[in-house]
This record gives C-alpha cells, sequence and structure tokens, in this order.
C-alpha cells in the first residue's frame, strides 16, 4: 500500500494537475468520514479487512482520533482481551463509560475506559501498582519483540502486589492483568495522542 502512494502521488500530478502534500492532508474531509461510517473502504489503508468493514459503522469515525482507535481495536491483544465489545458498546451509548479503577481515568477516559495503546498500560503499573519508570521499561521490554511467559508472569505478581497496597480489589486487578497480559501477547505500540502522528 505505502507503494501504491508513493506511485500515486506523481500520477495525480500528471494527470490532475495537484500536488498531494501527505504531511498537510486535511483531517476533516466529510467525503473520507462518510465512506468510513458506510464501510467502503476497500483499498483504504489499515482498514479494508473484513474485520475492520464490519466495525467501522460501530465506530462511526467523525475525527481523525477515531481512526487512531479504530486501527488499534482490531488487533488480536483489544480482541483476546475482550475488549471489542465493551468499547463499542460505550461508543454507542449501550453501556455506561466505566474504569477498572477511578484512579485510571484519566489515562483511560479518551478511550472510553478500555486500554488500546502500550503507553496506557505502562501509566495502569505506574498509577495502580506504584511501578517505577525503571519497571515500567522491564513491563515494556517484556510486552515487546521477544515475549517472554515467564518475565510477564513475574510482573503480573509485582502488579498484583502493588495493586493490593492501593487498595485495588481482586476482580479489577483481574480485568488489568488480563488487558496487559493480552496486549503483552499481541499488542502493538502506538501513541495516544495523535497530535504528534
Amino acid at each position: 500500500m505505502l507503494a501504491a502512494i508513493e506511485e500515486m502521488i506523481p500520477l495525480i500530478r500528471t494527470n490532475e494537475g495537484v500536488n498531494v502534500d501527505l504531511a498537510h492532508l486535511p483531517q476533516d474531509d466529510k467525503r473520507v468520514y462518510k465512506m468510513l461510517n458506510e464501510a467502503d473502504t476497500v483499498g483504504m489503508f489499515q482498514v479494508e479487512s473484513r474485520a475492520q468493514m464490519a466495525s467501522l459503522p460501530r465506530n462511526a469515525p467523525a475525527k481523525f482520533y477515531d481512526i487512531v482507535v479504530q486501527v488499534a481495536i482490531i488487533r488480536p491483544g483489544p480482541i483476546v482481551g475482550g475488549m471489542v465489545k465493551p468499547f463499542f458498546d460505550r461508543r454507542q451509548g449501550k453501556a455506561p463509560l466505566e474504569y477498572p479503577h477511578p484512579c485510571l481515568e484519566p489515562i483511560l477516559r479518551r478511550t472510553l475506559g478500555v486500554p488500546l495503546f502500550q503507553e496506557q498500560l505502562l501509566r495502569i503499573a505506574m498509577v495502580a501498582a506504584d511501578f517505577t519508570g525503571g519497571e515500567a521499561e522491564e513491563l515494556r521490554r517484556a510486552m515487546g519483540f521477544k515475549r517472554s511467559m515467564e518475565r510477564m508472569g513475574e510482573i503480573e505478581t509485582r502488579l498484583r502486589s502493588g495493586m493490593t497496597k492501593n487498595g485495588i480489589d481482586s476482580p479489577a486487578q483481574d480485568q488489568i492483568v488480563k488487558s496487559i497480559t493480552s496486549f503483552a501477547l499481541y499488542g502493538f505500540p502506538s501513541r495516544t495522542q495523535p497530535a504528534s502522528r
């Protein structure tokens, strides 16, 4: 797809007389959002799979960040972690916005209480379980390319110990740990703030 985009730019210049600058494409093109909401995305980079097309109307993207979330949520980590249905139910107003624990609201507000990005999970570990920056980096590495179930098991023990110390009950701990371990198996890093993308 990236090669096709690279070839497309000079073709548009030659045939349409328009210079396309990828860095300055408008983020509010109503025709693009109409296509996304209608799941008319064949050939549309990152959102053309059947799973993406099936979920786009449920997400109803209206701004650029909605597209960032759309790409992030249709991945094995959120699917295995049981995060997809709660997100879309909340997005559509069918379920209330909930957080595993009130201390996580600032971290999860933009993604409707559902962790979708690696940075969110690292912040959760720091806030809920008092992980230091170094421990969060160790968690990031454990979730990285060389995934280790043994390391994740050790980290889970530390997570639960820190959450217990902070008064977070077992059901919330289970939800937080499931999010982190599901992501560790399948996730990918992304930014929670679209401004720098």
